[in-house]
């Protein structure tokens, strides 16, 4: 029989358009403007998928996933929004939904999507039961809703309720603890403690009594006894950062306590059980230390059962204003400061930098400038120098391409009009879908 899908979204252009790609693929599709309507629709007839949006105004997504996953176990709801962050993918996710996409749309990835779920769906059994899980309300801390971190929400939210152990990979500064933390946050023991440790700060022999503990007399000083860091964490997360810089004797004790997930205190001879659920970073490449002997092989794979790779920030340009006001609103809130937002050219001259150190780098620059900003808004003149001469430098080198003039006006018109997607169409003279088209073309998002 053919699949028939049910295309939920209160946009009239986003449903015309998936409507027309989907029924393209031969698949019969039926389309609802709000949520309510859709659960009416899907009580009368059989839906083999749904594709829902998350922003609505009757009913949002994560409500209508929950409704149609109770009533209808055997659909798949595939979750759709422009409002991309960890705590979304993982309530979506809780709650049944298949997979999580980003808008602007990518038709290819939707059709790619759709044609997985259909490929893994139940069997129909009729009505069943939801989960019954809590909403997350917790504050999100990782910021971004580019199709590269889109795909690490999706994994983030797919491990995290595991006990594997997952490596965390990325340029010094992108955020590998941020993931960590959220990882533990929705790992179903958040009450329990969370401990991170800088392994490139120490020496194997003090890496080992940190971790580990020790018993009195060890060694000289050690005057009593003392709980490791895998025991504090015991029930919880350890979250081992800059793992690629620890020696071999310690990556030899270490895989053991990966293989029996039991410790020995230094100078100690019982082994004691622990329940941890470990979580490695670094910024070196552990395929190549390992093909150069410096890392072990056997620890390589044990610590990458799932593997996170976070992107640099130039190759996420499009979440800087995001991760900007985000920072701005931190930092001005913590300076008793009342400014309301970034100039459009101070925007620019943020999105244009290289940022080689990447969200931390970003993250130092705004707190510099609210804390030097005499004003309610911030603009080129509150960034640091840096900023300034590294653009100035660029435009020396030579004129930018007739493809980035395109994007900087994309970007200066919707800035213009808010992210108002009718408005900015009417300026740029090109219909809604084009201007889609064109936002998915350029990296952009109309929020």
């Amino acid at each position: 029989m053919t699949p028939s899908l049910l295309v939920i979204d209160d946009d009239a252009v986003t449903r015309e358009l998936l409507t027309e790609v989907l029924q393209g693929e031969g698949y019969n599709v039926a389309a609802c403007d709000s949520g309510p309507r859709a659960l009416e629709r899907a009580a009368s007839e059989h839906f083999d998928i749904a594709v829902t949006d998350v922003r609505m105004p009757e009913m949002d997504g994560i409500a209508v996933t929950r409704a149609l996953k109770a009533k209808h176990p055997h659909m798949q709801v595939i979750v759709m929004t422009a409002f991309g962050s960890v705590e979304t993918a993982v309530e979506a996710i809780r709650h049944g939904a298949f997979d999580y996409v980003s808008k602007p749309m990518n038709l290819d990835e939707i059709k790619t999507t759709v044609r997985r779920a259909l490929s893994e769906r139940m069997p129909s059994d009729g009505p069943g039961n939801g989960d019954g899980a809590p909403d997350d309300d917790d504050a999100g801390i990782v910021v971004g809703r580019s199709p590269a971190m889109v795909e690490v929400y999706r994994t983030l939210a797919r491990v995290a309720g595991s006990r594997s152990t997952v490596l965390i990979e990325g340029e010094s500064g992108t955020g590998k603890e941020l993931i960590a933390a959220a990882l533990h946050r929705h790992s179903g023991r958040p009450t329990d403690r969370f401990v991170a440790v800088d392994c490139g700060s120490l020496s194997d022999t003090l890496l080992e009594s940190e971790l580990f503990g020790y018993v009195r007399g060890a060694f000289t000083g050690a005057v009593g006894e003392k709980k490791g860091l895998f025991e504090e964490a015991n029930s919880g997360t350890i979250f081992l950062d800059e793992i690629g810089d620890i020696g071999a004797t310690m990556q030899a004790k270490l895989m053991r306590v990966l293989q029996e997930y039991e410790i020995k205190r230094v100078g100690g001879q019982e082994w004691i059980k622990v329940d941890v659920r470990v979580i490695a970073a670094t910024n070196r490449n552990l395929e190549q230390l390992v093909q150069t002997g410096t890392f072990r092989e056997d620890l390589f794979y044990r610590l990458k059962v799932v593997t996170i790779l976070l992107p640099p920030l130039r190759d996420r340009r499009e979440d800087i204003p995001l991760l900007a006001e985000h920072f701005l609103r931190r930092y001005a809130e913590r300076n008793d400061k009342r400014i309301s937002h970034l100039t459009g050219e101070a925007m620019s001259l943020l999105t244009d930098y290289a940022w080689p150190g990447n969200i931390r780098e970003l993250e130092h620059c705004i707190e510099r400038a609210v804390a030097l900003a005499s004003g309610h808004v911030l603009g080129p003149d509150d960034l640091a120098p840096e900023l300034r001469s590294s653009l100035e430098a660029t435009l020396h080198r030579g004129s930018p391409t007739l493809e980035e003039v395109k994007r900087r006006y994309l970007a200066h018109v919707l800035a213009e009009t808010g992210g108002n997607i009718s408005r900015a169409a009417s300026i740029l003279g090109v219909d809604r879908r084009s201007l889609y088209r064109m936002l998915r073309r350029y990296g952009l998002r109309s929020d």
